[in-house]
This record gives structure tokens, sequence and C-alpha cells, in this order.
């Protein structure tokens, strides 16, 4: 199937078609990976289109951009601004967006100075997993890649780099026919999925490894802790061993593309009853419940587009 693109990216300051938002070969974003990112999602609600964590995402993004030592030449509000005008462009109301900050063209070398640029896409996207998954659950496995150990790539930027690790778990888990990956960490603990955050179910308690386990510090994993919480069901942060994944009552990834993606099955092992369990559904319930209204944001996540 061709994939349809918008009309319109934002680049260094305006919004062209999409077809001119270019980068040289040579740019170090491409030949090393020099680039940091977000996804971010816009939703339809009953008061207009509203952009998730828009704020929150832009704030991670300049602190992946602080940690790789890139000078952003613009401001969080600029970006902020850049997101809402790239929405309107291409007439967005649910949308899924990419900001995303890298070394263009400049010298060669790890060390070279480059300018930094930045654009923000934006495109439509149903559930990244695929149709159905988020009613039904997925299968997945246990990846044989491991995500990178501490003190080697810092696991708390979203660095264009990083998705290495994630594509070859993405890969070999639809290679050997799964949904999904999940990843251990260097230490053969739990981390994370290929993209996404995971929570188990024990006892009616959600219980989601830590942000030591070479993983990315999610931010719908951090609206889920915020709204379990708010509702009275435990979290509990904890180093989890793989063999946990088979025990549990419930399981299910998250992440702002997979959403609350529910897991059935685990290596061929069913995972609970095998199919989305009370709780998973109850954390659907409060988290789409944010966007048709049903859950009052009270934290202001909602920012109007």
């Amino acid at each position: 199937m061709t994939q349809q693109y918008p009309e319109h990216i934002w680049q260094n300051g305006r919004i062209k078609p999409w077809a001119e938002g270019t980068v040289h070969v040579m740019a170090a974003g491409l030949q090393y990976g020099a680039s940091v990112f977000e996804g971010i999602r816009s939703y339809d609600t009953p008061k207009g289109a509203a952009i998730f964590r828009l704020s929150d995402h832009n704030r991670r993004l300049l602190n992946s951009a602080k940690i790789y030592e890139m000078e952003v030449p613009y401001t969080f509000d600029e970006i902020n601004a850049a997101c809402r005008d790239v929405l309107k462009a291409n007439n967005f109301g649910a949308a899924y967006l990419r900001p995303c900050i890298y070394r263009g063209l400049g010298g060669f070398g790890l060390s070279a100075q480059t300018p930094i640029d930045v654009s923000v896409a934006t495109w439509k996207m149903g559930a990244y997993l695929g149709a159905g998954v988020l009613e039904a659950g997925i299968d997945a496995c246990v990846s044989s890649w491991q995500r990178v150990a501490p003190n080697t790539i810092p696991a708390g930027a979203k660095a264009g780099g990083n998705y290495l690790s994630g594509s070859l778990i993405a890969r070999e888990a639809r290679r050997l026919g799964f949904g999904e990956g999940i990843a251990l960490a260097s230490t053969g603990l739990l981390s994370e999925g290929a993209g996404e955050n995971l929570f188990l179910v024990f006892d009616g308690a959600l219980h989601t490894t830590p942000v030591s386990a070479a993983l990315l510090n999610g931010i719908t994993r951090n609206t889920l802790i915020t709204l379990a919480r708010t509702h009275g069901i435990e979290v509990v942060e904890r180093d989890i061993p793989r063999e946990y994944l088979y025990l549990c009552d419930e399981l299910f990834m998250c992440g702002t593309a997979a959403e609350i993606t529910p897991i059935r099955s685990v290596d061929g092992r069913k995972v609970g009853a095998g199919k989305p369990g009370p709780l998973t559904q109850r954390m659907q319930e409060l988290f789409f419940g944010l966007f048709n209204g049903k859950t009052p944001d009270q934290w202001g996540w909602l920012e109007p587009v």
C-alpha cells in the first residue's frame, strides 16, 4: 500500500511543502544517528483538538538535546508553536507529531561542529501495533537482543541512535510471528519493549520496571502511574526477573504510539486468561477517558491546538 504523506512539514522556522523537508546525505544526523526526537499525539476531544502533554514532551526533547550537547536555535515556546502550526497547516485534529532536533551538514567527524536543525512532522496514525490490538491484545516474545548497558548510551535520552536497538528487537519479533518484542537489560532483568514501557499486574497492583533498567522514562508511563495512584490503584516500581512475565495476572505495553496495548501471551505462554484483563481495561478507560471527557484532566495535560 502506498504511503499517503501530509501536505506540509515545519522545518527550521517555517512551514513548507512535505517534499521540501530535506536533509543532506552527509548530515551528521544521518551519518552518526545524531538526532533526538519526540512522539506526541493530538486527539479530538469534546472541547476541540488538543495535544496530549505537549509541554512535557518538548521539555524532554530539549533535555535529550542537552545530554548530546546540541545548542538548539529555537526556544521551548517556539517548538510548541511549531507543533501547533504544522497541525493547522495540514488541517489535522487527531494526529501524531514528530519534533526532531538533529545535527545537519557541517564538518566531518564525530566531534565536528555542525548546524543544529529542527523539524516537526505530523501524520495520521491509528493503533501502532495493528488494527484491533487495543481490544484483543498481542502476542509478544522476549528478544535475543538486550538493551544498552549503563554508561554506554544514555537510555534516558530519546535519541535516534537508541532506536537501532528497538529496531532489532521489533524486527526479530515480527520475523518470528509475534506482535512485538520485549527486551532484557544487561543485568538479565526485565527492561522494556522495542519502543514501549511495560506494566505487569499482580493481585490488583501495577508493577513496572524502574528507569535504571535501561529504559526511557515514558510520558505515557508517567501518565498511567499518576492516573492509577489518583484512583486508588497501587503502583510498584521495582526490578523484575524475566520469568515474572509468565506468572503475572495481566501484562500490557504503553507509549505514545502504542497507547495501552494488552499482551495476551509471551513466548507462546498465555498471560492470565489469555486476553485483556480487568485492570488493563480499567487503565484503558482512564487513559482514553482523558480524550472523551470521562476522565477529568486535573493536570492540564490537554493543550489546545
